[in-house]
């Protein structure tokens, strides 16, 4: 069969969205397939917007058997056999909408293009043969602003087989993008409440520098540059499997995630325990408090405690990354399973 996957992305900014595209192609092409990818590079800024969708609505797929769509806007492009799964809305314009992420005013002008981006979105959903999501978060969005069903259909790693656990050191890992919505600032802050020699690390990139100085600050004007290590790149997969390998445990802390995330199910397929918020979203349909991880409030002081807990009751911190594990095969977290879904 020949399958065309779609998907935009902000040039020179790598994360999980490209993930879940190259992986099933991958995965496509094992299985006998021929397959495209398609990227539109597209920016989440207002008065660009509409010109980057009809960009979509132009594309001609009829070459293609099945067309497969992710990140917003793909879903506008029209094909008799579209298939979407729905990684996220332009969350500014949805759920984001009344937070302080919306990032321009409230005004008419910005409700009107609010509005006519819904209207636009329930009308190519409406066109897909099936709709899939990466979350239960992400699908109930979908019913709650679209009015839309769709099944969760869960993205797995890439060869998860290289992931393992070698150790448990002193050191709490953290890798993902360096941005304020993934919240690295509450880790940082929370050691300086922290009675045991635990240890934090931050591994990733930035689409910006001011973030990343931030942090930098804040571990500086702390004096706690001896006790986290601010690795401001985007590593290797080989750096990234050693360094959980070793690890004591991981944390990941977005506000209102998407789904759970790659950094949690890294975490998962190298028997670590994982530390999250209680409104981080999607990432607690994965991980279960004081079975496969620990869940706090988004608090320094609380997240200090639980680092500490880590470091003091290391055995409980194994069991729990022996049942992060266990708790993949509940969720049918598998390329098999991702498959026969989307090509049914």
């Amino acid at each position: 069969m020949r399958i065309a996957l779609c998907s935009t992305m902000v040039p020179f900014v790598h994360g999980g969205a490209r993930n879940i595209v190259e992986w099933l192609q991958t995965m496509l092409v094992k299985a006998g397939h021929e397959v495209e990818r398609v990227y539109l590079p597209e920016l989440d800024v207002p008065e660009l917007l509409f010109q980057q969708m009809m960009a979509f609505r132009w594309v001609d797929l009829s070459a293609a058997d099945l067309v497969i769509c992710f990140r917003p806007q793909a879903h506008l492009i029209r094909h008799p056999n579209k298939v979407v799964w729905f990684i996220h809305h332009l969350r500014s314009f949805y759920d984001l909408w009344d937070t302080g992420y919306r990032g321009f005013p409230d005004d008419l002008g910005h409700r009107g293009i609010r509005d006519a981006l819904r209207a636009s979105d329930d009308a190519a959903l409406a066109e897909a043969r099936l709709i899939f999501t990466n979350s239960k978060q992400v699908s109930d969005r979908l019913s709650d602003f679209n009015g839309v069903t769709s099944e969760v259909l869960y993205p797995p790693l890439i060869a998860p087989e290289r992931f393992y656990c070698r150790s448990f050191n002193d050191e709490i890992v953290c890798i993902c993008r360096l941005e304020h919505h993934k919240r690295q600032h509450l880790l940082v802050e929370a050691m300086k409440y922290t009675r045991t020699p635990v240890r934090l690390r931050l591994c990733g990139s930035s689409s910006g520098c001011g973030y990343p100085e931030l942090l930098r600050r804040a571990i500086e004007g702390n004096a706690l540059d001896k006790r986290i290590v601010l690795d401001e790149r985007w590593i290797s997969e080989e750096e990234k499997v050693e360094l959980l390998a070793s690890c004591l445990a991981s944390a990941y802390f977005p506000l209102d995630e998407d789904s759970y995330g790659y950094p949690s199910l890294e975490s998962s397929y190298s028997s670590k325990a994982i530390l999250t918020a209680s409104d981080s979203g999607g990432v607690l349909e994965l991980v279960e408090d004081g079975v496969n991880g620990v869940v706090v409030d988004p608090e320094p002081r609380a997240i200090a405690v639980a680092m500490d807990n880590f470091y003091l009751q290391r055995e409980r911190t194994k069991e729990m990354g022996v049942a992060a594990m266990k708790k993949l095969s509940e969720l049918n977290i598998s390329w098999e399973h991702v498959l026969r879904r989307l090509l049914a």
